[in-house]
């Protein structure tokens, strides 16, 4: 890595040093006007709205998934500023490989809510995202992804297009090997791949401070001869610009970003998760007031183009998002054939065995009718 070649703000925003790249501050005020994004109000106005159709979304899956109508979910509360600012990025013809809480860069892609619904409501089709061109299914497994994206950015330099790939992970997944050598791999070949850690300060209950002691987790790309940026995750123009000017940087065939998006998770882990078992209330409160929606409301209202009417808007997000589930629970259940027959060209005995243990299981769920 040369840093000649860096963008300025990679540059000045050395994590050797331990600075955060941030534009507007808590109350929404611009502190860094040199590094303000060139943004017209109305895609402003547009990005506020999709945190707000991200965050309405959130709710109601929780809400869905503690009637017992959904399987186990993962909140994406607090980290929406990040989501929105990469889906304004990426493009058709980018790849995304998510991790399992990057709603907002999904619907960006063209994912739609009944696809998560039919994913979280465990039906395999709700992977396929039909209308998401270059978008890989979410992927559970810690890492995994991060894999798939260096040899996603590998693929795309061999083929000379003209295409980034978006990729996620949280601050505990930087202990995975896959992160260390997804990174390796991808400074030695000089990928176009940006790949993104959501800092939200827990690892399920394991805090950052457990996971490592370097001074960041943007630094872990210094080792690697990559450029690395610590930013402000809850500041909608800090993302923005990172996400730039990465972009900008692997499109012009100089490799890979490492972006930490410096955040914080307001919610659990997952539905399956008591954060109050490993976090104090007042923490949380600290946190939830620089709300990433708060901190962009706050600047809008400065600057004279605030015009939402907020409860409007979630009573219209809700009855589409409502009925999207609806959809998704009216889906009928894919084959068993899609289960069993599709791993093997010879199917083992182990799988014989289950496969005809569960047509029996459903013979007698339907007979019990």
């Amino acid at each position: 890595m040369i840093q000649k070649d860096l963008p300025e703000v990679l540059r000045d925003f050395n994590p050797l040093e331990d600075k955060v790249l941030r534009v507007i501050d808590n109350d929404g005020h611009v502190v860094n006007k040199k590094m303000m994004p060139s943004l017209d109000d109305e895609t402003i106005i547009d990005a506020y709205k999709k945190m707000l159709y991200e965050r309405v979304a959130d709710e109601m899956a929780i809400s869905y998934q503690r009637q017992g109508r959904m399987y186990t979910y993962t909140p994406n509360l607090g980290q929406e500023a990040i989501h929105i600012a990469a889906g304004l990025n990426i493009r058709e013809q980018d790849w995304l490989v998510p991790a399992f809480r990057e709603m907002g860069v999904l619907l960006a892609k063209g994912v739609t809510m009944k696809e998560m619904f039919l994913f979280y409501l465990g039906n395999e089709h709700g992977g396929s995202f039909k209308n998401a061109n270059n978008t890989l299914p979410i992927a559970i497994s810690i890492g995994t992804q991060f894999h798939h994206a260096t040899g996603i950015g590998y693929s795309i330099k061999q083929q000379k297009k003209n295409e980034a790939v978006y990729t996620f992970i949280g601050d505990g997944g930087t202990s995975e090997g896959d992160f260390s050598e997804s990174l390796n791999f991808a400074g030695v070949w000089q990928v176009p791949v940006i790949f993104t850690i959501q800092n939200n300060q827990y690892a399920i209950s394991v805090p950052v401070e457990s996971q490592t002691k370097s001074i960041n987790l943007a630094v872990k790309s210094v080792a690697f001869g990559i450029p690395g940026i610590k930013v402000d995750g809850n500041d909608f123009f800090a993302m923005y610009l990172a996400y730039k000017l990465a972009a900008e940087h692997a499109l012009s065939g100089k490799g890979p970003v490492l972006i930490e998006a410096f955040t914080y998770r307001l919610g659990a882990h997952t539905t399956s998760d008591d954060p109050s078992k490993y976090r104090k209330k007042e923490e949380e409160e600290e946190w939830a007031l620089v709300d990433p929606l708060l901190r962009l409301e706050k600047y809008m209202r400065s600057n004279n183009i605030w015009n939402l009417d907020v409860e409007a808007l979630r009573e219209e997000y809700k009855k589409e998002i409502d009925a999207q589930f609806v959809d998704a629970e009216k889906n009928k259940a894919y084959p068993i054939d899609d289960i069993f027959n599709y791993m093997y060209s010879d199917m083992p005995q182990e799988l014989l065995r289950q496969k005809a243990e569960y047509e029996q299981f459903l013979s007698w769920k339907e007979n019990k009718k």
